[in-house]
């Protein structure tokens, strides 16, 4: 008998129809799962108020807020120059650490009422992140508490609410007190919170894990979707689970249906292998994303459906081949970012999430180390979509303290939890390939360290055994004396050993190790062509994660130059009015500082950059931080130098520069190895054009040149985005710029400038990069930075479509405008 073919995707369309009617048909009236972003329409007030919990409490003198929301970058009360400036304050217990930010403790307060017409069996209030001692309350009861502040959490609240059509009080305390951070943290509920309803027979919390088992030679994809299905006590049920898996394209590429299944109460884990044909892999130049709906039936009812995005990619690491990403080798070109959002403070708006990971991307990086804690869902959403790869980071400090009241209070307890919370969260991210457990720990070579670093390595591979676990270790700058093979053991417990600014030590720890696989988990802008050359020519060096990429607020100039008439120390943090690290490749306002330049010649992605220091002064002596950078700019505005010699740096991976002022050639060198790509050169101050050439056997390749400029005449303002969604998590970033009559921005122009909105949106945050003007933080206007200053524009809550319009002015300069269209 002869058999009639049909197509693969006749095939595909059938089984997709079959499984609609099939699934859909049996259904409630309701959705089977309903999730609510809970964001709007929180009361908040600072201090330790007493009975807040209580349903009947009056909090009509409360302040109303919106989450994300973090009341520690806020202006404070009482202010008062050189004491009190902005949300700073020299009373900060924090100090230099937190940036001379205040916490304290506050409460939140929402009212709610559940839908009468709906029923649903399970009700979780969802925390994506409170900064820190978060207690829970629901109609004056405690539902539970969450001490750590970087990790998401959830309560099933059913029992605890009023009847449906009945009001419902949820009051939530936070308590950042004492001294329990050694950077900017935030205070408050600074990540979106979720209310979740579902039926009894549901998808547990974080339930549904997707991995890739195999990729094979015709590039079909076998993936393992793992679904965890919470049945209720005393019954018995029978579930089938359905499965349609969508494609980067939107288009459904597979569907799926497991047999029925006879659960008893608890959790039960059902496993299913799907090919994927012809799988779109995810990498960093093509970060292809697919998306997997799981489906409940029990008993032939819709219970539950959950969506979860993933990729398809297989990751391989050794000291063979070094990092393999789908095969092919990649380098990680990293760097370290806390999770401050500069004038936004810790609040998790999702836009600028992902404007960090924009600027990561777009400025040559692949990688970015979470430091020093798990960061936003939303953060590696866009590391997701953009193709950049996460080093996910659990702990700042294990049992023992580096700050009197920090998680070492609370690890012994909650250790288990929060890295549960982390990884089945974080799990289905293919940006992820790392997952860390500590950095800098003290107890890190000693016999407590190793048997704490068991526990966690075991832990992290029983919750995922997909990725390796690293974590970084540094010298014994905290233990003076000891020997640093003494950490032997420690690497030996892990899969990748993260070397804090160490690179000196991986040649000879190779010799002694040679299955050791290294990474850079921390190192000094100063060295990075050391760096990169170890990764270059060594293939168990498999990255390294600059300290850091972006400058974040606390740990107040880490990253300072000095002068003094003799050189001073090169650590230690600088007080009042510092209140930035000013460590980062990128300023706050996310703009390229000299030291991003330099990476790029490095990296390759410029063959020549060019700079000019700063005149010292005389007598005085520069002291540069290892964190720190020379005081040198891309700039040729320097009156009142005119004659004197000014120090220049060419940063070039050709084999000559030749330097020219005004069309006359100052002098020509070679690039030699031993230089690490930088020429230095003297040249007499005129104002002008400085041009470096860079050349290949005596041939112009390319060229780069500093011109100096008019005097201010105009304000320049550029949007990053003019047409932006009509809701909170939405923003537009608008750079300032002092430019002179032809338009060219003046480097060292610090101007006052003003800023004023009107329509459908408001100033979310301001100013400029200086990292010690207070003053111009989150103002009604500041004074420019090297030429520039930043206006970020956030639509209303009344999420109404319009044109947010925003003018900036100065004394003397003609004004600027521009239009942000809310959609």
């Amino acid at each position: 008998m002869k058999r009639k073919c049909i197509s693969a995707d006749r095939i595909k369309k059938m089984a997709l129809i079959l499984l609609m009617s099939g699934l859909f048909s049996h259904t409630y009236s309701q959705p089977a799962r309903k999730e609510l972003l809970f964001d709007d329409g929180w009361k908040f007030s600072l201090g330790d108020i007493k009975n807040a919990e209580k349903p009947a409490f009056n909090d009509k003198a409360w302040r109303e807020v919106d989450l994300p929301h973090d009341w520690s970058i806020e202006r404070l009360s009482g202010q008062k120059t050189g004491e009190v400036v902005g949300p700073f304050s020299k009373e900060s217990i924090g100090t230099t650490a937190t940036g001379y930010t205040v916490g304290g403790t506050a409460w939140y307060r929402k009212t709610f009422v559940l839908n009468p017409g709906e029923k649903y069996n399970h009700t979780i209030i969802s925390f994506d992140g409170v900064y820190m001692n978060a207690e829970i309350y629901v109609n004056g009861r405690q539902v539970g508490i969450h001490p750590y502040g970087y990790t998401a959490f959830y309560f099933d609240i059913t029992r605890f609410l009023n009847v449906p059509g009945k009001p419902n009080t949820l009051a939530v305390k936070v308590k950042n007190e004492g001294k329990n951070s050694r950077w900017y943290s935030g205070s408050g509920i600074y990540r979106h919170v979720w209310l979740i309803q579902k039926q009894s027979v549901c998808i547990a919390h974080n339930g549904i894990s997707v991995t890739t088992e195999n990729v094979d030679e015709n590039g079909n994809a076998t993936i393992k979707v793992t679904s965890t299905i919470d049945q209720p006590a005393a019954k018995s049920s029978s579930v089938k689970l359905g499965f349609i898996i969508t494609g980067p394209d939107g288009k459904v590429v597979q569907t799926m249906e497991t047999q029925s299944k006879a659960l008893v109460s608890g959790s039960t884990e059902i496993e299913q292998a799907i090919t994927v044909p012809q799988a779109k892999l995810w990498s960093v130049d093509e970060p292809n994303l697919y998306s997997a709906k799981v489906q409940v039936i029990a008993n032939g009812i819709e219970t539950d459906n959950v969506s979860v995005t993933f990729g398809i990619r297989t990751i391989e690491f050794s000291a063979q081949k070094g990092f393999l990403l789908n095969g092919k080798k990649v380098l990680l070109k990293g760097g370290c970012l806390h999770h401050d959002n500069g004038f936004l403070g810790s609040a998790t708006i999702d836009r600028a999430e992902e404007r960090r990971v924009e600027l990561m991307k777009a400025y040559g990086f692949n990688a970015i180390r979470t430091s020093h804690n798990p960061p936003s869902k939303q953060f590696l959403d866009a590391c997701d979509r953009l193709g950049v790869l996460v080093m996910d980071e659990a702990f700042d400090m294990w049992e023992r303290p580096k700050n009197p009241e920090d998680y070492h209070l609370y690890f012994r307890e909650w250790w288990k939890k929060d890295l549960e919370s982390m990884i089945y969260r974080d799990r289905n991210h293919p940006s992820i390939i790392l997952w860390s457990i500590g950095n800098e720990i003290n107890e890190r070579a000693d016999s407590a360290g190793f048997l704490i670093r068991k526990e966690l390595v075991a832990e992290v591979h029983k919750l995922d055994p997909t990725r390796p676990v690293t974590e970084a270790i540094c010298n014994f700058w905290d233990h003076p004396g000891q020997e640093w093979q003494t950490t032997a053991p420690a690497f030996a417990d892990l899969d990748v050993g993260g070397y804090n600014y160490l690179h000196q030590q991986y040649d000879a720890d190779h010799v002694l190790y040679p299955n050791r696989i290294i990474v850079g988990t921390e190192s000094f802008a100063l060295e990075a062509y050391d760096n990169w050359k170890q990764m270059e020519k060594n293939p168990w060096v498999i990255g390294d994660f600059v300290w850091t990429s972006m400058d974040y607020l606390g740990e107040t100039a880490c990253g300072n130059t000095s002068y003094a008439p003799k050189a001073g120390p090169r650590v230690g943090l600088k007080p009042w009015p510092w209140f930035n690290a000013f460590c980062g490749d990128i300023d706050l306002c996310g703009f390229k500082k000299p030291q991003m330049f330099y990476k790029d010649v490095v990296w390759g992605n410029s063959k020549v950059e060019l700079m000019v220091h700063a005149p010292v002064p005389e007598g005085m002596v520069e002291t540069v931080s290892y964190w720190g950078w020379p005081d040198e700019y891309q700039r040729w505005n320097w009156p009142g130098n005119e004659g004197k010699m000014m120090d220049v740096r060419v940063f070039s991976n050709c084999q000559a520069i030749r330097l020219e002022l005004n069309g006359k050639v100052i002098a020509e060198q070679t690039v030699h190895d031993t230089a690490k790509y930088v020429v230095h050169f003297k040249v007499p101050y005129e104002p002008g054009i400085l041009k470096a050439k860079a050349l290949i056997n005596g041939i112009e390749v390319t060229s780069k040149e500093l011109r100096t400029t008019g005097n201010p005449a105009k304000i320049k303002l550029t949007a990053d985005r003019n047409k932006i969604g009509a809701n909170r998590n939405d923003l537009s970033y608008v750079k300032v710029e002092i430019t002179d009559d032809q338009g060219n921005v003046i480097p060292n122009a610090e101007i006052p400038v003003t800023f004023k909105v009107s329509g459908q949106g408001e100033i979310a945050g301001s100013g400029n990069a200086c990292p010690t003007d207070m003053a111009s933080f989150n103002n009604t206007g500041c004074k420019t930075y090297r030429g520039q200053a930043l206006v970020i524009l956030r639509p209303l809550k009344e999420k109404t479509a319009g044109i947010i319009h925003l003018s900036v002015e100065a004394p003397g300069l003609k004004s600027a405008e521009t239009d942000v269209f809310v959609r």
